[in-house]
């Protein structure tokens, strides 16, 4: 399945916010109550310091996810392990610039593998390591908290990257995705630097349950209506350079 490209604004919820005794009702839930995307957070307990799951629980969320499945992968080294993320379904798979030695090499495989390659940058990593890898990327992820733990309070100082990132990007259909502390609050300044691609854990998922959903929507809504008053206008347009997969 394909989708055309475009710049319009999309939530991914991240599935780490919310019951891990029931992580396929609730990937169910949030699409249901208007997610675009669903966020998978992979940690190693090395790379940052936290253990989530690894690439058997993204294959048992495949079936419960019917749209994009978004797997942010910070782990290192994290070639060895990209086939079996992309075994698992992943739609998107985002590696971190400082997970292994040889990052373009990681790119492409991830590409060759069928999934769109993704490119994350903790607050701490210059821009400008973006730069020779535009051409070998479909998303970059822009972490506005350090990496590792939900529930922390949004950096503002990563707002200049990513407006410097929306600068590079120009024409190229590569998203923008920012990750950490988003809310109704954090969203237009994000999407005003030029996000395309909001990512919210704990914002979304408080107040409510798979049984019970409702509150997802609510604050799905939020966070969508506040994100989009802040995007230029400019950044809503369709591209036909590009477009999406969802398997």
């Amino acid at each position: 399945m394909t989708r055309p490209f475009d710049r319009s604004l999309k939530i991914a919820p991240s599935i780490l916010a919310g019951d891990f005794a029931d992580f396929g009702a609730e990937c169910r839930a949030v699409e249901g109550q208007g997610a675009d995307w669903v966020h998978v957070d992979v940690m190693d307990g090395h790379f940052v310091p936290n253990i989530t799951f690894g690439p058997a629980m993204c294959k048992a969320l495949r079936p419960h996810v019917s749209g994009v499945m978004d797997v942010h992968l910070m782990i290192a080294p994290v070639d060895p392990l990209l086939d079996a993320f992309l075994e698992s379904g992943a739609d998107i798979l985002t590696a971190h610039v400082e997970a292994g030695p040889h990052i373009h090499r990681t790119l492409q495989s991830i590409r060759a593998g069928g999934a769109k390659a993704g490119l994350a940058l903790n607050p701490g990593t210059p821009v400008e390591a973006v730069a020779p890898l535009l051409e070998d990327i479909d998303l970059i992820l822009v972490m506005t908290v350090n990496p590792g733990f939900g529930g922390q309070r949004f950096l503002h100082t990563q707002l200049e990257k990513v407006r410097t990132l929306r600068a590079m990007i120009g024409d190229r259909p590569i998203h923008l995705e920012v990750d950490g502390g988003i809310d109704a609050r954090t969203a237009p300044l994000a999407t005003a630097a030029g996000a395309d691609i909001l990512v919210a854990g704990s914002a979304i998922f408080h107040g409510g349950s798979a049984s019970a959903p409702s509150a997802y929507g609510r604050q799905i809504e939020a966070i969508r209506a506040s994100g989009t008053a802040g995007m230029p206008d400019t950044s809503v347009q369709a591209s036909p350079q590009g477009e999406e997969s969802s398997r």
